[in-house]
């Protein structure tokens, strides 16, 4: 992942790179979307995934309050499916459980280390 800026000021999430080894392509657009649409659920969770309860009520009540990952928030994915000949697989989940420690590492690599989620909460800004 490569992000420009710095957490005392905004960072921008500039480019991700996927490689997935799922077994036999089956259907490689759909491949890529699958792991497109992991890495924008598991970032938006990362940057501002916050729901809140005050006396069992949930306090956000639409995108007003409660931003999810916008199209913007990332430049580019980029996408790389291993070539295979092993059985195919399932690929419902692999680009969520990296995204969040990859978008970690790389604020991490312009001077902060961040341990608290969801980071926009946490003194970390996007824009």
């Amino acid at each position: 992942m490569e992000v420009s800026g710095t957490a005392d000021d905004a960072i921008r999430i500039e480019k991700v790179t996927c490689a997935v080894d799922c077994g036999l392509p089956i259907n490689p657009d759909m491949i890529r979307a699958q792991m497109e649409g992991g890495i924008g659920f598991a970032l938006s969770a990362v940057m501002r995934g916050e729901i809140t309860m005050v006396d069992g009520e949930v306090q956000q009540t639409n995108f007003y309050d409660f931003m999810p990952l916008r199209i913007g928030d990332i430049r580019a994915i980029e996408t790389h499916i291993v070539p295979s000949t092993a059985s195919p697989t399932g690929v419902g989940e692999p680009g969520v459980p990296p995204a969040g420690p990859a978008l970690a590492n790389a604020i991490a690599r312009t001077g902060t280390r961040v341990t608290m989620l969801p980071l926009e909460n946490n003194g970390v800004y996007f824009y």
